[in-house]
This record gives structure tokens, C-alpha cells and sequence, in this order.
């Protein structure tokens, strides 16, 4: 097959340029904590190497053979994961490429200069040995000797620093704000007799301790762990395998021919290249980085403002975390939490509220267009058909995964298959084909890609766990139902802030955990909300929490390749995004979204909610006909809100007062039109009717 694709103008290959790349690389170690890792490790290179291809081998084996029990499998999993995090995650990012003294002592005591430090490296060593703790003790600690007996002292000294080890790996690759929940979360475990909000018995750090890394089902090693060793690790693994067949230019591509010529095409197409490549990112920040680099500068190019760009790329990254089959690592965990519902079915459920999330960013970013008269690109600078078309083969892995999931097939099993036909795939071209070295690499990545992912779940189990031994979920449930007098509405709007607050600077995995484990139970246990729709619902607001002002960490990655200013970035991402704060909304008041009900209750739910999505959208804009006045867009706007909303007496006027919207700006305009056309436009309302071409025809 050929391996220059016949293009036209874009950037050859889907490939920036070095000073964009090198720009792309420092954004993301600004902004994305799991990106900070040493690069110049001399000597220890080699072992950190050796551990990272053992780790992934290891990981593909354990899939095949099943050779140990979810608890032991689990300890080998964290143990790997948390040696390799200390060697290559410095204890602060001060340190990351801090040149050397020259005097050996005070670099090593210091940690400058090539290779790992000693203390780092004997944190590694002891975070491996409390882990094989509890695969070379299994029989004793699930025997029922620990069960007359009681733990022993080196029992409680292994918790304890098993504990603190897992958080401090977390905080090097994650960040703070999923150690300080779960450093809250064991005080209040501890000391919650003495606290003044929601309190219960105590434990004592002990019980504590032992709970929660000496058991299994629960605490560290409960059900975040056990489904990141046995399902996210291979999905993460597919990714990086899938990313080496070039997909990510493959993706770029197909958008562009599919969407770039028509009104606003650029930020069209960064939408749909960005929402494919987060099918298979685990991260908005990173994905941000990876596809704005080559998006951005071209959506400013055709017009767009640099914080519209940067907005505009970050509202579609985060969307596609939640984007089924991986849903940003989440849908794993999702799958265990929602007992009636397997993993095959709710990658079907939640296509929908997806592909709406992304129509609406589709419609927000065409009104933007139109406003600003931001039309495509002509045919001859987009990729042409027939290198998309040799190009076609590298859709397979993505293909299987799907159709093996949809038939049945378990997720395990599909990944594997996954796995192997990307890599197959790789060999089909001169500039994928792995050599011996490019294999070593790939096992690399696999592993460290997974890194953060392994330390959140750990993490958040904590947090989990402590939830449900302090039944904290059920108290706080009460108290916020009780805040808000009853109100199912109020209910939702509180739900939705806290988990906008609780979403902020955690990824995706520990993300979901925490909203689930906090915020879903308050609206399953005190409304008559269906299970799945509960879960979907923190799941969304947990990743919105990404591009949400003030601490948008996707918005702000954006802005930083655009050159714009971060704030003016987030904002607006918020205004492009808001279909994604509308759809949790619509799906909990119309559950026929969630393939609840029968296919007429579909059809009406989707037609009433894209009116109404048309109408929010157009009127945040100031654009639908043409450029709307301040009446005009209120009307939109409360009347798409009122759409969304599944009640006769409530959309019924909304769609009359969208319909008076209309009429109005199709009179103005026809009177822009006609004689005296000056006099006719109302002030301060510029007229810009030649925006309103044919999309198919609009040319640069």
C-alpha cells in the first residue's frame, strides 16, 4: 500500500511541524500532570524498559491464561504500576530536566541530573514489596486464622504504607485533587465520631488500614482496581497499538473531506477528528494537545478567533471520552456499577446522548460560522477520496473491537482480538512496520500510558470504599434532598455542580468513580431514576468538568497552542459545549434516549430535543436566518430550553416561541432585502445576509 497519501494543501500526513510539535509537547506538560515524566534516565533507562515490556507481556499473558485470582492478579498489577511510577515521576515537576551540580553527592541527595534518585528508587522497591505481600500471603490473609487471630503487626505496617504509597504515586501522575478527596475522605473515615456534618462511629486506623489494602472487593484493590487490571489496561494497550497504524492522521483526514468544505468546515472537522480520536484516548487534556496542535492553526486560518479555536478543539476532546466503546476507560467500571446492564449493552445505550453531545458542538460551531462569515475549504486543499479509500484498512481494529463487543463477545477477549489485528495492520506499511526496537517501544508505551490510569483507580477506590464503610452516600443523599425541599429539579441542578466540583483535575477513570460513588446514589435512592441514567448522568457533568470555568484544564491546553487568553477559552467551550449540559437533563426526564421505552417515544424525544438544541444553540450564537437581535435570541433560547423539557404545556410555547423568532428574522430580512434596505435593519443589528449560502457550495 502507498504511503504518501495524495493530498492537497493540509499539512502533508496530518503532520505539523517540528516548532509546533515541540510548542504541543510543552503545553502538555504544563497542563497534564500524567506527561511529566523523566526523559533522560541514563543507565536506569534500561531497567525501567525491562520492568515497562514485563509489565505489558505480563498483561496480555493474564488475559489469555487467567493464571491468577482478581485479588492476587490485582496486587501484581499495582505493584508493576507503582515501581514504575517512582522511577519515572520525579516528586516535583521542579526537578523534571534540572541539570546537574557537579558534585555527586548533593545531585544525588537532590535529584538532579541524569537517571533516578535513591530515595525514589527505594520507593519503588517498597512499593513492590507491598504488594507481593498480598500475593505471597494470600492463603493467610483470606484463611480464617486472620479471622480469630487478627492481623499482625507487619500486617498493619504494610496497609499503612501500602496506602501511603498509592497515594504518593497518584499524586506524582495524576495530580493533588484526587489525593486530597481521598485524604478528606480517610478523615472523615477516622475521626467522622468528632465530625459536625454527617457523622458516624469511627474506625480506627487499623480496621482502617487493613480494610482497605488487606481486603479484597473493596478499598484499593475493589472494583476500580480489579477491572483497570483485567479490562482498561488492555483497551489503553489497544490504543497505543491502534495510534502506531497512523489512525490519528487517518481520522484528521476523513473529517476533513467529510466536513471541511461546507460553512465553518475547519472547526467542523476538528469536531469529528477529535471526537473519533477520543474514542481511544483515555484523556481530554492529552487528546486536546495531540489533535489541536494540527487543528488549531488551521481553524485559525479560516477565520475562527483563537479562543474560539482552542475552545472549540477542547469542547470536542472531551466529548470523546464519552464516546462509546471506551468511553474514556470508564464504561468498564460503569459496566459493574449498573448491575442489569452488561458492558455490550451500554456501549449501544450510550451512543446516543454521545452523537447529540457532538451535534450540538456541530451546531453551536455552524451558527459561529455563519455569524462571522467563516466559510470551508475549496475541494482541491482537502485530502483526496482516494487516499482515504487506501487508507480504509486501518477502520478495522476499531471495526472488530465493536463487532465482537456487539456480538457477545467479552471485553477481554474483544481487546485482544483488537490488539492483534492493529498489529498485524502495523506491517502493511513501510512507516508503522515494527521492528525489534519498535516492539520494545510499543510494550513501553503500553505500559507507561497506563501508569495514571492504575494509580487513579487505586486511589478512587479508596474514596469508594470509605463511602460505603461510613454509609456517607446515603447521609449525604438525605441532606441534599432535604436543602432542596423535594425539588427533583433542584435535586439535579445540585448533583450536577457537585459533580462538575468533584470532576475537576481528576481523569476520566477516578473521575467517574468518585461522582458515581458520591453523587449517583443521591438520585437512585431518593427518585425513581432509572439506574443507568443515573450513573450516565454524573458520568457527563464529572468529564464537562474539564472545559467548565474556572479550572478547565482541556480549554486552557487549547488555548495554549492557540495563543489565546485561557479564561475567554473556557468560556467559550462552555457556549459550544452547552448541549453537553442539556442531553443528562433530557435523558433523566426522557429516558426513551436510553432505549427505555418504545421507538415512537425515541423518535419524539429526538426530534423535540435537536429543535430545541437548534434554538439554544442559534440564540447563544446571535445567528440562525442571519444576526439576531436581543428579543430574538432570548426567544431562542427559552424556547429551545422549554423544548428539551417533556412536557406539552411546557414545550408547546417553546416551540411557538421559536416559531416568532423565526418569522421575525425571515421579515427582517426579506426588508433588508427589499427598497430602503438601510433603513430597514434594526440598529445596531449588522446585515449579513450573504451568510446564509448553500453549505455544500460555500467555498474559502
Amino acid at each position: 500500500m502507498s504511503d504518501a497519501p495524495d493530498r492537497g494543501p493540509l499539512p502533508a500526513g496530518g503532520q505539523v511541524d517540528p516548532a509546533a510539535e515541540a510548542k504541543a509537547e510543552k503545553v502538555l506538560r504544563e497542563h497534564d500532570t500524567s506527561s511529566r515524566f523523566r526523559t533522560d534516565l541514563g543507565w536506569w533507562g534500561w531497567l525501567v524498559g525491562a520492568i515497562s515490556v514485563v509489565f505489558t507481556l505480563y498483561h496480555l499473558y493474564a488475559a489469555l491464561e487467567r493464571p491468577f485470582n482478581n485479588w492476587m492478579h490485582g496486587s501484581l498489577h499495582l505493584a508493576g504500576a507503582t515501581s514504575l511510577i517512582f522511577l519515572l515521576y520525579p516528586a516535583s515537576r521542579r526537578l523534571l530536566d534540572r541539570p546537574a551540580t557537579g558534585v555527586r553527592w548533593k545531585d544525588a541527595l537532590s535529584g538532579r541530573g541524569r537517571g533516578v534518585p535513591w530515595y525514589d528508587a527505594l520507593l519503588a522497591a517498597a512499593g513492590v514489596y507491598c504488594n507481593l505481600y498480598i500475593f505471597v500471603a494470600y492463603e493467610r490473609l483470606t484463611g480464617n486464622a486472620v479471622q480469630i487471630l487478627g492481623y499482625s503487626d507487619l500486617d498493619h505496617v504494610v496497609a499503612v504504607a501500602g496506602i501511603l504509597l498509592v497515594l504518593e504515586a497518584t499524586r506524582r501522575c495524576v495530580g493533588l485533587p484526587i489525593v486530597i478527596i481521598a485524604t478528606l475522605a480517610m478523615v472523615y473515615a477516622i475521626f467522622g465520631n468528632h465530625s459536625p456534618l454527617f457523622p458516624h462511629r469511627g474506625i480506627s486506623v487499623e480496621n482502617f488500614a487493613t480494610s482497605t489494602f488487606l481486603s479484597t472487593g473493596q478499598g484499593v484493590f475493589g472494583t476500580p482496581i480489579q477491572v483497570s487490571s483485567n479490562f482498561i489496561f488492555l483497551f489503553l494497550f489497544f490504543a497505543v497499538v491502534l495510534l502506531r497504524t497512523n489512525i490519528g492522521q487517518f481520522f484528521n483526514d476523513l473529517a476533513f473531506r467529510a466536513a471541511g468544505r461546507f460553512t465553518g468546515g475547519p472547526a467542523k472537522a476538528a469536531i469529528a477528528a477529535s471526537g473519533l480520536q477520543g474514542m481511544v484516548s483515555g484523556s481530554s487534556v492529552a487528546n486536546t494537545v495531540a489533535s489541536g496542535s494540527f487543528t488549531i492553526p488551521i481553524m485559525k486560518k479560516a477565520g475562527f478567533k483563537p479562543h474560539v479555536a482552542a475552545a472549540t478543539e477542547a469542547t470536542a476532546s472531551t466529548g470523546g471520552q464519552m464516546m462509546p466503546p471506551i468511553m474514556g476507560a470508564a464504561a468498564f467500571i460503569m459496566a459493574q456499577n449498573v448491575p442489569d446492564v452488561e458492558y455490550n449493552d451500554l456501549i449501544v445505550i450510550a451512543v446516543i446522548p454521545a452523537l447529540l453531545y457532538f451535534l450540538g458542538a456541530f451546531l453551536s460551531i455552524h451558527f459561529e460560522a455563519k455569524r462571522n462569515h467563516i466559510k470551508g475549504l475549496p475541494i482541491d486543499e482537502l485530502p483526496s477520496l482516494r487516499s482515504l479509500i487506501t487508507r480504509a484498512d486501518l477502520l478495522l481494529p476499531l471495526a472488530v473491537i465493536i463487532g465482537t463487543l456487539l456480538s457477545g463477545m467479552s471485553p477481554m477477549r474483544a481487546a485482544l482480538l483488537g490488539i492483534a489485528t492493529a498489529f498485524v495492520l502495523s506491517f502493511l506499511r513501510s512507516s508503522t512496520r515494527l521492528g525489534p526496537r519498535g516492539m520494545v517501544e510499543l510494550l513501553v508505551a503500553g505500559a507507561r500510558t497506563a501508569l495514571p490510569v492504575i494509580a487513579a483507580c487505586a486511589t478512587a477506590g479508596i474514596v469508594a470504599g470509605t463511602v460505603t464503610a461510613t454509609g456517607l452516600g446515603g447521609q449525604l443523599g438525605r441532606g441534599l434532598v432535604d436543602i432542596a425541599g423535594g425539588s427533583f429539579l433542584l435535586v439535579l441542578v445540585m448533583v450536577m455542580v457537585a459533580c462538575i466540583v468533584l470532576g475537576m483535575g481528576l481523569p476520566t477513570t477516578a473521575n467517574y468513580v468518585v461522582t458515581a460513588t458520591v453523587a449517583a446514589p443521591i438520585l437512585y435512592n431518593n427518585f425513581d431514576v432509572p439506574l443507568i441514567a443515573a450513573h450516565l448522568f454524573v458520568f457527563f457533568f464529572g468529564i464537562l468538568a474539564d472545559i467548565t470555568p474556572p479550572v478547565c484544564l482541556a480549554a486552557y491546553a487549547g488555548a495554549g497552542i492557540a495563543n489565546a487568553n485561557p479564561m475567554a477559552a473556557g468560556v467559550s467551550a462552555l457556549r459550544i459545549a452547552i448541549a453537553g449540559f442539556l442531553i443528562p437533563y433530557v435523558f433523566i426526564l426522557q429516558p426513551a434516549l436510553l432505549l427505555e421505552g418504545s421507538w415512537q417515544e425515541l423518535v419524539i424525544a429526538l426530534s423535540t430535543v435537536i429543535v430545541g438544541m437548534v434554538g439554544v444553540s442559534s440564540g447563544l450564537a446571535g445567528h440562525l436566518v442571519m444576526r439576531g437581535t436581543l428579543p430574538e435570541r432570548f426567544l431562542l433560547v427559552g424556547g429551545g430550553l422549554a423544548l428539551i423539557y417533556p412536557d406539552l404545556l411546557v414545550s408547546m410555547p417553546g416551540l411557538a416561541a421559536m416559531g416568532l423568532a423565526v418569522i421575525m428574522q425571515i421579515v427582517r430580512r426579506g426588508a433588508s432585502r427589499g427598497p430602503g434596505a438601510a433603513s430597514a435593519s434594526s440598529p445596531g443589528v449588522s446585515d449579513d445576509t450573504d451568510s446564509v449560502d448553500d453549505d455544500a457550495t460555500a467555498r474559502a
